[in-house]
């Protein structure tokens, strides 16, 4: 069976990691972004080089969006020269941005209209994650769609799951990104009390990761930390975003959600400081604490 024919909407960290691992595997990509400079490194690998959403979904059999928000959504799908218009009936197109659950279902209903198979199909990881095919899809849409897209997602991830009806994939992907976001703030907090109470921040580091506390992104906060290398592989600004868009969802069903509350304030501290390019786990460095979570500690091994 011949692989499909794919257009990669939107080049960032993640829609770049996406394109360049179809790339290596010989797919036939079409791509466009809004910059066309980070473009063309794409097109000298054998990428089309598409001027416009629409132009990029021509003949393609999938159309896969990973761009940052709403409104970037919006407009590559349906904005003047959009994908949709592009993409014949039959195209399978999947969002795999991190967007409100509100808009997800508005676009499935408007390719459904234009005869499109659609799906919301966010994703886990980050940049290594993405180039390396090791990506986790978090699906929504119909069972049909999901069977459909399985050999793209193959290549692309080491998994995907089928989470239910239209906007489950993009609600999950809400819930992930405001937990990873709390335990970011919540391990700097826990910083700053380390060092102000004059512990060994080295042990105590050691104590928390390996101990009850010790999720995987409270592994991959500390090493950040161990390291001082904060080289942006998720950017600050798309998680407070991320993390809005939580809040928002929340607000849709009547709940609140306290924590969510107070990591972004603390990301947004951070951004008015100028860090929105940094990668979000930098705010250990500021969190609650006014840079304390920076400092050193005389009694710190090492």
């Amino acid at each position: 069976m011949s692989k499909p024919r794919l257009a990669i909407l939107g080049l960032g960290t993640m829609g770049a990691g996406m394109a360049s691992r179809l790339l290596s595997r010989d797919f036939s990509v079409s791509i466009f972004n809004r910059n066309q400079e980070k473009a063309r490194p794409f097109a000298a690998r054998g990428a089309t080089l598409a001027n416009c959403p629409r132009e990029a979904a021509t003949g393609s059999d999938v159309v896969i969006s990973m761009i940052s928000d709403d409104t970037a959504s919006r407009e590559v799908w349906l904005g003047k020269d959009g994908a949709l218009a592009g993409a014949s009936a039959g195209t399978l197109v999947i969002e795999s941005s991190t967007l409100t659950v509100g808009w997800v279902k508005e676009l499935a209903i408007t390719a459904a209209a234009s005869g499109c198979e659609f799906l919301d199909a966010p994703v886990t990881g980050s940049k290594p994650h993405a180039e390396s095919g090791e990506l986790l899809f978090l699906v929504g849409g119909s069972a049909t769609a999901f069977d459909a897209a399985k050999p793209v997602f193959s290549v692309l991830g080491r998994g995907a799951i089928h989470l239910g009806p239209t906007g489950s994939g993009a609600l999950l992907k809400l819930v992930n990104n405001f937990l990873a976001a709390v335990q970011t703030v919540s391990f700097a907090e826990a910083l700053a009390l380390i060092d102000a109470g004059g512990l060994d921040r080295e042990k105590a580091i050691s104590i928390l990761t390996e101990g009850v506390p010790g999720s995987p992104m409270l592994k991959r906060v500390a090493a950040r930390v161990a390291s001082d290398d904060f080289t942006p592989h998720f950017l600050m600004r798309l998680m407070a975003k991320d993390v809005t868009y939580a809040l928002q969802e929340a607000g849709r069903v009547g709940l609140q959600l306290p924590t969510a509350v107070a990591a972004l304030a603390e990301f947004e501290r951070a951004i008015d400081d100028g860090q929105g390019e940094q990668d979000f786990t930098a705010v250990v460095r500021r969190a609650g604490t006014h840079g304390a979570a920076t400092h050193s500690n005389p009694r710190s091994s090492g």
